[in-house]
């Protein structure tokens, strides 16, 4: 059977697929599926790979299905069949839509991105596979994770549909200031599956990797006949030792992650505004009171509040705020637990009330928060929604911000989101659960304790940046910043933070910069060692190349790995085995040592140490690079390439040439901008560079040796 009339692209959220339809079959092996996932300074990327045999004698349908976080987006998918790439091109949403309609129209195969519950959507699409054939589907997806309650969450689903000989899931969580914290939960965390999960810790990495067992696969508790079905949710967070926040700088932009602790709390002046109309009937209105009450209780004496609730009439609970005293707070609880649920839904005239009620009370050295919480749409009074889009945003005026919190389903939450991001808030879905108090008052608990507001981040040297100005910063939570260097000129590039704390106005400045040193060449350099465990690395450089032309691995006596830039060998004293770059994805394992090969890529296991090397293709010049992925806390590789150039140090300002202090001594440097091989993107990063022999304290005949 052959495949005609292909194409694949992928749009904002759909992809559309031009095949000719045929009944999907039983008969399909899903012989490897893995699961990549990268997370560098909180951005995400994960990358599903999926290869899969029709081991019938006739051609059928095969479906690969997937699902990924709703904050998530699609930045490359690409099918393999027969040796044969094809790759998705995104498109806009309504142009992806009107080429979706007209695949459906015309009978053929299409795919759909759509939501699937609270947190995932749905990935799926479909390909004729000739008979005995394989394909290949690679699904790449990636997002900022959110700060959220103290903690950022890698949310990870693993369904491949049917038991899988070779599955592994490897997640590498790379963070420059250090992870202060990391659990994994989900369903694929408990009973059987325990053991199937390895962490592994190191001061500003961690690694999770799981390989769960065919066996295992299906006879866990989320697990069943069709293989694995549930979540791994990573969560962590990072170090926070300079209230400055820290910046990333790479290929010319910058991201600025801000997010101090030491800070007062600011006390809070809080109004909701309850939707108390007819479709709130039953569950919904019964679990909002449940929530109030909540979250009444958890106010602070110097708080004050308002409780304002609304169908096509708004009434107030008090005409001003009050203090959260232990009074006030028990007379506004008899006030929820009578609201019951009636009428229209006048969305408009109640936020204004909610405006007003602020406004004219104006408290010196707080923070003002306005809350919506309403199931449907405005149905009385104002009913335009541009209108009274409009009207609000003319009434706060970017005092304070308003959160919209969208009850169930059918809620217009685009409507809901448009108007909360107009007013510097964010809307948030509710869903209609048995959980839905405790959804309330999680959100709650997010914005619960104010810390900075009127927040101002400045970047003289920076351009098209992202928004600056917030209303307000809350614990646990982290302003991010990102922008473009002007011109690349890394030295006239600095960050300041302007914000009003409970006490008075602080500033913040940021400036820190990576060092970097030049060796000569040609040399035979020592990377990486690790006495302990004799696990070595050499490299060999040579006149006029970047990086490295042979890289050569020792493991104990008689573990054995030269890598050159068009072929790998291993030997470990019986067996002898030798990849060449770019034949097929192939993998060696013992007990000791595994090699997998990828495209441009060899992830090399010795011990409990792994190295990726990759492999760089610069115009003519190719080149070899290693990376660290994974090494225990406990050791401490030394090398020109280890841990001996991590160390700090201070600018010293005034002075006409850029002038470090590095272990009590004055070194003069420059600001360049170099290539980071440590990624297959080789990103350009500025730093500061600085003689060989300040960094590492010792000559380079130090890291020389005679053979590899």
């Amino acid at each position: 059977s052959q495949l005609r009339g292909f194409s694949v692209e992928i749009f904002n959220s759909i992809l559309i697929m031009s095949l000719m339809p045929l009944l999907t079959k039983q008969n399909v092996d899903i012989y490897s599926f893995y699961i990549n996932s990268t997370v560098t300074s909180r951005y995400a990327t994960t990358v599903i790979t999926s290869r899969v045999a029709n081991t019938l004698n006739e051609s059928q349908e095969i479906q690969f299905e997937v699902k990924i976080p709703k904050n998530a987006f699609i930045s490359k998918f690409r099918m393999t069949i027969e040796g044969k790439t094809y790759d998705g091109v995104v498109k806009e949403k309504e142009e992806a839509q009107q080429q979706y309609n007209q695949a459906v129209s015309r009978g053929q195969s299409a795919g759909l991105v759509k939501s699937v519950g609270r947190t995932l959507e749905d990935f799926k699409t479909s390909v004729t596979v000739a008979a005995f054939s394989k394909v290949t589907f690679e699904l790449t997806y990636e997002e900022l994770l959110k700060r959220r309650l103290g903690k950022y969450e890698l949310l990870i689903n693993a369904q491949p549909m049917q038991p899988v000989a070779d599955f592994k899931m490897d997640v590498h969580i790379q963070e420059k200031p250090g992870i202060s914290f990391l659990e994994v939960k989900g369903d694929l965390s408990t009973g059987d599956l325990t053991n199937a999960i390895k962490i592994t810790r190191a001061d500003k990495d961690a690694w999770v990797t799981f390989y769960p067992t065919r066996d295992q696969q299906t006879t866990c508790r989320s697990c069943g006949e069709n293989g694995l079905n549930g979540d791994l949710l990573i969560t962590y967070d990072v170090e926070r030792q300079n209230p400055q926040g820290e910046v990333v700088v790479s290929n010319g932009y910058f991201v600025h992650y801000f997010a101090p602790s030491d800070v007062s709390r600011i006390p809070k002046n809080v109004v909701f505004i309850i939707d108390r109309s007819g479709s709130m009937h039953g569950k919904k209105i019964d679990q909002t009171r449940l929530a109030l009450l909540r979250i009444l209780s958890d106010l602070d004496e110097d708080d004050h509040f308002g409780l304002i609730t609304f169908d096509s009439e708004v009434s107030l609970w008090k005409r001003e705020l009050l203090k959260a005293t232990e009074t006030n707070l028990e007379n506004a609880k008899s006030f929820v637990k009578e609201i019951r649920d009636r009428g229209a839904t006048d969305i408009n005239a109640a936020v204004l009330q909610g405006v007003d009620m602020i406004s004219r009370h104006p408290r010196e050295g707080t923070a003002s928060i306005l809350i919506l919480l309403t199931d449907g749409d405005p149905t009385s009074g104002e009913t335009n929604k541009d209108k009274i889009m409009a009207n609000v945003k003319e009434a706060i005026g970017t005092k304070f911000p308003l959160y919209c919190l969208g009850f169930g389903y059918d809620v217009n939450f685009d409507f809901l989101t448009k108007m909360s991001l107009e007013n510097g808030g964010v809307a948030r879905r509710i869903y209609e659960d048995s959980d839905a108090d405790l959804q309330l008052q999680g959100f709650y608990d997010e914005v619960a304790v104010p810390l900075l507001s009127d927040i101002q981040l400045k970047y003289p040297g920076g351009t098209n940046l992202t928004k600056t100005s917030f209303s307000l910063y809350f614990n646990g939570s982290e302003i991010v910043v990102s922008g473009q260097i002007t011109d690349n000129s890394v030295e006239s590039f600095t960050t300041e933070v302007i914000a009003v704390s409970v006490r008075s106005s602080l500033v913040f400045s940021l400036a820190s910069m990576p060092l970097c040193f030049d060796v000569t060449v040609p040399h035979k350099l020592r990377l990486f060692q690790d006495s302990a465990s004799e696990f070595s690395v050499n490299g060999e450089s040579m006149t006029g190349q970047s990086g490295f032309h042979n890289i050569a691995f020792h493991y104990k006596t008689n573990h054995h790995l030269t890598i050159s830039t068009t072929s790998i060998r291993y030997h470990d004293g019986q067996n002898h085995v030798e990849f060449l770059w770019g034949q097929e994805p192939t993998q060696h394992k013992t007990e000791d040592v595994s090699l997998i090969l990828r495209s441009d890529e060899l992830d090399v296991t010795m011990g409990n140490i792994r190295v990726v090397i990759l492999l760089h293709k610069k115009n003519r010049d190719v080149f070899l690079w290693p990376a660290v992925q994974q090494q225990p806390k406990d050791v401490k590789l030394s090398g020109i390439l280890g841990k001996n150039a991590d160390i700090s140090y201070e600018e010293i300002p005034g002075l006409q040439t850029p002038t470090l202090k590095l272990k009590d001594k004055e070194v003069k440097t420059s600001l360049v901008m170099v290539k980071d091989y440590r990624f297959a993107s080789a990103p350009a990063v500025g730093c500061w560079l600085v003689p060989f022999q300040a960094v590492v304290q010792r000559e380079l005949s130090d890291f020389t040796v005679t053979e590899l």
